[in-house]
């Protein structure tokens, strides 16, 4: 399910999270409801550069297919992007937006045959929180899922009381934040450590990635060490 056509979209809602983080609610009034599979992405054209190149961003679906013409999407402030005075200096509720989509490969494989990693850090949570809805309100059988979420501060872990919440309705499903920069009730450190215990028994498991680019790297390295050969990475 990929699409060449772009669509104009509207911020309807938008949520301050942190003083980097944004979340942004964008309605397509064109479509009647916005097809796409968890994990994939939009590229929006921003007006930022003259250079029609330039002014594309790619930003994964933080929402699930719900028969709605409304998706969300999560904006980090990276000090030397392009697009993020545009995001957090410029866009409002009401501001129109350009995008096509949706695109990519980066999707849950069904049926669910083996053990689920997800590991991630930061905005890389987006595209797993759509595949956690999706496998609850489609009621996909599966086997273990394991959401490993990395962040610095327990203020930067994005959606955890509902990750908390969906753990508890999900059997199965193990929500596992941990910090590095901060000492909390959770687990701490980074979340190759987490991984690497819980795949001790070398069980069979696929593995999908999504985040800090050094991150998904080491992660790959390490996980191709173990003798995993199902990796799947955003």
């Amino acid at each position: 399910m990929e699409s060449e056509i772009w669509h104009k979209g509207r911020v309807i809602r938008i949520s301050y999270e942190t003083n980097e983080i944004r979340r942004i609610w964008v309605e397509l009034p064109e479509l009647i409801k916005f097809d796409f599979f968890p994990g994939q992405y939009v590229t929006l054209d921003l007006p930022i550069h003259d250079d029609p190149e330039k002014r594309k961003r790619h930003y994964s679906i933080a929402s699930w297919p719900d028969h709605s013409n409304v998706i969300e999407l999560i904006i980090a402030m990276y000090k030397n992007g392009a697009g993020t005075p545009y995001f957090f200096d410029e866009v409002k509720v009401g501001t129109s937006l350009i995008l096509h989509g949706p695109k990519g490969s980066f999707k849950l494989k069904e049926p669910v045959e083996k053990d689920v990693y997800m590991i991630c850090t930061g905005t890389g949570i987006a595209p797993f929180r759509g595949m956690i809805h999706h496998i609850y309100n489609d009621q996909i059988i599966h086997k273990n899922i394991y959401l490993i979420f990395g962040c610095r501060t327990k203020a930067t872990l994005l959606y955890f009381d509902e990750m908390v919440k969906l753990q508890e309705m999900i059997p199965g499903f193990h929500y596992i934040p941990t910090l590095s920069q901060e000492q909390w009730e959770g687990n701490t450190g980074y979340v190759h450590e987490i991984y690497k215990s819980l795949c001790a028994e070398r069980k069979p498991a696929s593995f999908y990635l999504a985040g800090n680019k050094g991150m998904t790297e080491d992660a790959k390295k390490i996980i191709n060490d173990m003798g995993y050969d199902s990796i799947i990475m955003h």
